[in-house]
């Protein structure tokens, strides 16, 4: 499958009497923004602000962050299933609006919803500090339940999206980009001597509002199957859930996985890059053994001579983690996998909930435990009141001259196990 990505360098976004995309520079109309958001009327009530880099502003706390992308050639739209129709997508032409994000805040749904600050030392620990943001902060109805609730808030968040994306439909890229990996044949003829090697990521799908959705299907629906890296750029897979918002895999960390990146810049060079095993992570023992079992299935069937692994959220899924890992190496195919720590705050406990002797090459996104003050800032969007609620906050986290203590554990994308960010350890 081959695709054409033109990534359009957004250098600013600014508030206009209508919506374009002129020399670098968004231009949104407030109103056409409300309307295509109160098309729910599960919600009441929505609010634009811009946040940029190096701007005093706390957002928090934060539902999922986008990045505005357009189909221009090919089959399909961007978010198959969700926002467009049920077509398969990663063929053709499509364009990424570079260096902006939709950011979705509002009420809090659950206590696992991050924070993103702007400047300050917190912003040193989130990818979307350096972003353009569109934050879209929304007020549901009276009464809403809290999935509901969830639901209106993402399927706001992409509509928006797709509005903003449309804008650099017609525009020319400032750097066009061709990624492409052969089928099994094409590429055992092509590469025979390089070494055949996959992506298995795990999407968290752990219950009600611990969800991913591929091509708009609820991930804890599906078994383990196979899925192209230019699928995800066009949003075949996207964020659904609360987890912790350190390693919370947004719908833009979706967009851009650096795992799938890395892998499609090595290959046919270093390594034949396969393609992709999604599996799920589930509650249940029982289900958490089917996926695992398919998975090293898939990839004995693959014939791969190495595999990397990524999981989502901590705890619970480290199970599935290992589960995979073990029999992915029982099947004589090495394992690389992804993970962050829950290692406490002075980085002296267990880091993962479980283990394997054959997990023997391990990278780490850092310790989720480990605690940073984070200074006031001049502009909160969202709600403050919550950070002591919020996973990685606790009881008097808030002192007197407006600063908050919290564990990194609150940061949105601070130590994302897809390897994202900057953090890692030793």
């Amino acid at each position: 499958m081959k695709l054409e990505v033109g990534y359009i360098d957004i250098r600013d976004i600014c508030f206009a009497d209508s919506s374009r995309l002129e020399d670098g520079v968004l231009y949104l109309d407030k109103n056409a923004l409300s309307e295509i958001v109160l098309e729910d009327k599960n919600i009441s009530k929505v609010e634009f602000e811009i946040a940029k880099p190096g701007d005093s502003i706390r957002i928090t706390p934060v539902k999922d962050v986008i990045e505005p992308r357009v189909k221009v050639e090919g089959p399909g739209g961007i978010f198959p299933g969700v926002i467009s129709k049920v077509t398969t997508v990663g063929s053709g032409k499509t364009h990424v609006l570079r260096g902006s994000a939709i950011v979705t805040t509002g009420k809090i749904v659950g206590f696992q919803e991050g924070i993103i600050d702007m400047s300050g030392p917190g912003a040193d620990y989130t990818p979307f500090s350096k972003t353009l943001n569109l934050v879209v902060n929304m007020t549901p109805v009276e009464g809403l339940a809290q999935h509901e609730h969830e639901h209106a808030n993402r399927m706001a968040g992409l509509r928006i999206a797709a509005y903003v994306g449309e804008l650099g439909k017609n525009a020319v890229p400032d750097e066009t980009r061709v990624y492409e990996t052969p089928s099994i044949k094409e590429g055992l003829e092509k590469y025979p001597d390089l070494p055949r090697v996959a992506y298995i990521e795990m999407l968290q799908s752990q219950g009600l509002m611990h969800d991913t959705y591929v091509y708009g299907v609820d991930a804890k629906r599906t078994l383990s199957t196979i899925i192209t890296p230019t699928e995800l750029m066009d949003g075949a897979i996207i964020s659904g859930n609360c987890v912790s918002a350190c390693d919370k895999n947004t719908t833009y960390h979706h967009l851009n996985n650096p795992v799938v990146h890395d892998l499609l810049e090595k290959h046919g060079k270093e390594l034949n890059f396969v393609g992709i095993i999604i599996t799920n992570e589930n509650v249940y023992l029982a289900d958490k053994e089917r996926s695992s079992d398919w998975t090293a299935k898939l990839a004995e069937f693959l014939s791969l001579d190495g595999a990397i692994i990524s999981q989502e959220g901590f705890g619970n899924p480290d199970t599935d983690l290992i589960m995979n890992c073990k029999k992915v190496e029982a099947k004589g195919i090495p394992t690389c996998i992804i993970t962050d720590e829950y290692a406490g705050r002075d980085g002296s406990s267990q880091s993962l909930a479980d283990a394997d002797a054959s997990a023997t090459a391990v990278v780490t996104g850092g310790n989720a435990n480990e605690l940073i003050t984070l200074p006031k800032l001049d502009k909160v969007i969202g709600d403050l009141s919550v950070v002591d609620r919020i996973a990685g906050g606790f009881n008097g986290n808030m002192a007197e001259d407006g600063s908050i203590t919290v564990e990194l554990q609150a940061i949105t994308g601070a130590t994302n196990e897809m390897g994202f960010n900057k953090l890692s350890a030793r």
